[in-house]
């Protein structure tokens, strides 16, 4: 079978070249730049890699960012006072509060709390709505990426089934919603499906999110099908693995996004592509 590996980092590059672009028209002509400011609390390793790259990429782009660093003990209230000041900024066209929190702090409180025209996660209760409405204003990051990736490669989802390993609400649902947008047929499955096996047997399309190292084999996917790989879990000689067992599913899938290298750059590249929409949107 001719299978091709679909380059994440490729795709990014298109993405950025085109950001790049438009923030100069923008700086040009309105003397502004979008910003992007990142809220951090604590000392999570993963969290605090996510933003430092997150940092450089908006700077090869020519988005301002800035970073806001938060203790452990933060409490709600004052990373909400934070939030409000970032809000009525009109410097700052988007807010990342980078997840997850700490237990003491309500993750879905802070998160509606973010103005939802600078939302660039997606993950505000009236940006949900929209996309699931049809009409998005801001679409999840990784979800977007792996949109942006199959029409990359003009890998057609209109009539396909499509089956997304996972219904978290920040990868697996919008993934279904947006796939089902595209005129796939959808299947979600998690840890309570039955015959999970024969579901992935059925799917042209599979987007594995469930955070399980190397979990689909090749003998649950079928010959020709498109597996997209969300999956980054750190296996115990330090390196990173997908949720697809890559070597195995490689041999038989049409194409296939590798780990690293696949979605993961996708989705800062989508972080900053909704920070610039949320600025053009501003000026009109």
């Amino acid at each position: 079978m001719s299978k091709k590996i679909i380059d994440g980092k490729l795709v990014s590059a298109n993405i950025r070249e085109e950001i790049k672009k438009r923030t100069k028209v923008i700086k040009e002509k309105y003397s502004r730049v979008p910003g992007l400011a990142a809220v951090l609390v604590g000392e999570d390793p993963a969290s605090q890699i996510y933003v430092r790259n997150k940092r450089k990429s908006c700077a090869d782009v020519g988005i301002y960012s800035e970073e806001h660093k938060l203790s452990e003990s933060t409490t709600q209230d004052e990373l909400l006072e934070l939030i409000n000041k970032l809000n009525n900024d009109v410097n700052i066209n988007g807010i990342l509060v980078q997840l997850p929190l700490p237990n003491h702090i309500d993750e879905s409180n802070i998160l509606s709390s973010v103005a939802s025209d600078k939302d660039v996660d997606g993950f505000h209760p009236i940006n949900a709505g929209h996309l699931f409405e049809g009409k998005p204003e801001f679409i999840p990051c990784t979800p977007h990426g792996i949109i942006k990736m199959l029409e990359f490669y003009n890998i057609d989802i209109e009539g396909k089934n499509a089956v997304v390993l996972g219904r978290s609400n920040i990868v697996g649902k919008p993934a279904a919603i947006l796939l089902l947008q595209k005129n796939a047929t959808v299947t979600i499955c998690h840890s309570r499906t039955k015959n999970l096996n024969h579901e992935l047997k059925k799917a042209d399309i599979i987007v594995a999110a469930i955070g399980k190292a190397h979990f689909v084999k090749k003998e649950m996917v079928k010959e020709g099908a498109v597996v997209i790989d969300v999956g980054i879990n750190r296996l115990e000689t330090g390196k990173l693995a997908g949720d697809v067992d890559f070597d195995q599913v490689q041999e038989i899938a049409s194409f296939i996004t590798p780990v690293p290298g696949g979605v993961g750059p996708m989705t800062i590249t989508m972080l900053l592509w909704n920070t610039l929409i949320s600025l053009e949107k501003s000026i009109g």
